[in-house]
């Protein structure tokens, strides 16, 4: 009998603002790395998005606001009227089945190469480079040193994530999401292990939170508060992440968003012995609807719902193989085993090619 992972309270409405979502299971975003034209949304994204619409929100792979801000190979962006024309198409597909998405917003700071930048140094808020390899780019290079933003450059960047919320509302998008996590630029500014500066955007918490709390600002003369959302990563150390006192850090961040009144934080952070070590705080602090991610379990799921310490889960590689999670989850049916080998390839295998429960039972 097939393990039973959906639980009666994932399987329950949950609203983020005025929005009423159908079920807690959130797709989380993932790169794929299949924007192959101009990093412009295509055929094999329409469907992708299209086949996981039973998801209560989709939150789409990174996208990049500019070119400076691209850190891969074929990942989408939102700068370009064509990329805008792509992703409409995909938020056509997803409401067409009754679904909801959120862009996800995306600068990844010293998380490139100059292959990827026409030459230039990637961008960060202090001249130290992570460790470890680019990722994907041959022949394998580390991670170079990187230039650190003069004071003045970070109004620019705050306006790209402006002109890249216009385009995700023209391109239809419910929500977007400001991507503050996993080492890419927001992070690295927050944490004092990344971030070095001596000006107002250095130093004291308040100060290293200042760009993400200037951006989201500038986001608010374009969107509703409750249709935007800040995806973080507390205890983190993916790209060198550290710093000194991670429980004060994303307690003052979880304060911001709350007074800000925004619809959604996602939270990427493990459980230790049944708890969430820093979201445990910042759950306390932030009252709008709060998504949990990260290895979680069918018990972990359960237990964090029924407790109020999160309001939905996000699933990352069990969506991968399984279109229809939800329904999967809800039937306690057997799910797809993931390929882990094409998870990058170059066309639709393993992307848009997992049977769904029904095409399952057929071919059974």
């Amino acid at each position: 009998m097939a393990e039973t992972f959906m639980t009666q309270q994932l399987q329950q409405a949950f609203n983020i603002g005025s929005v009423i979502l159908p079920n807690r299971v959130v797709m989380a975003p993932l790169t794929r790395m299949r924007a192959f034209d101009a990093r412009t949304p295509g055929d094999l994204q329409v469907e992708h998005y299209r086949q996981r619409a039973s998801a209560g929100l989709i939150l789409t792979e990174a996208t990049s606001v500019s070119p400076q801000g691209v850190g891969y190979p074929n990942t989408p962006g939102i700068w370009s009227q064509a990329q805008v024309a792509g992703w409409k198409r995909v938020t056509d597909a997803v409401h067409a089945e009754g679904g909801h998405i959120a862009l996800q917003l995306w600068h990844v700071g010293r998380i490139s190469d100059p292959e990827l930048l026409d030459g230039q140094l990637p961008v960060a808020p202090s001249a130290i480079a992570p460790e470890g390899e680019v990722s994907v780019l041959r022949p394998k290079r580390p991670y170079v040193v990187p230039r650190a933003l003069e004071t003045a450059e970070i109004a620019g960047i705050v306006q790209d994530f402006v002109q890249a919320a216009r385009n995700a509302k023209a391109a239809g998008f419910d929500f977007i999401e400001v991507h503050a996590a996993n080492g890419y630029l927001f992070d690295q500014f927050l944490h004092d292990g990344s971030n070095q500066r001596t000006d107002q955007y250095g130093g004291s918490i308040e100060n290293r939170a200042r760009f993400l709390m200037e951006t989201l600002d500038a986001l608010l003369q374009e969107w509703p508060a409750e249709r935007i959302g800040v995806h973080l990563n507390p205890m983190g150390s993916d790209h060198s992440m550290h710093d000194s006192d991670p429980v004060a850090l994303f307690s003052h961040v979880a304060q911001q968003i709350e007074a800000r009144k925004l619809g959604f934080i996602f939270v990427r952070e493990r459980l230790v012995d049944g708890v969430l070590p820093v979201g445990q705080h910042m759950r306390r602090l932030y009252s709008g609807a709060y998504i949990a991610n990260d290895s979680m379990s069918q018990q972990d799921a359960e237990k964090l719902l029924a407790s109020g310490a999160a309001d939905a889960v996000a699933f990352g590689r069990a969506f991968i193989a399984n279109p229809d999670l939800p329904t999967r989850l809800a039937q306690g049916a057997a799910l797809n085993p993931l390929v882990a080998e094409t998870i990058y390839s170059a066309d639709a295998t393993g992307y848009n090619d997992y049977p769904s429960l029904d095409a399952a039972l057929e071919q059974a």
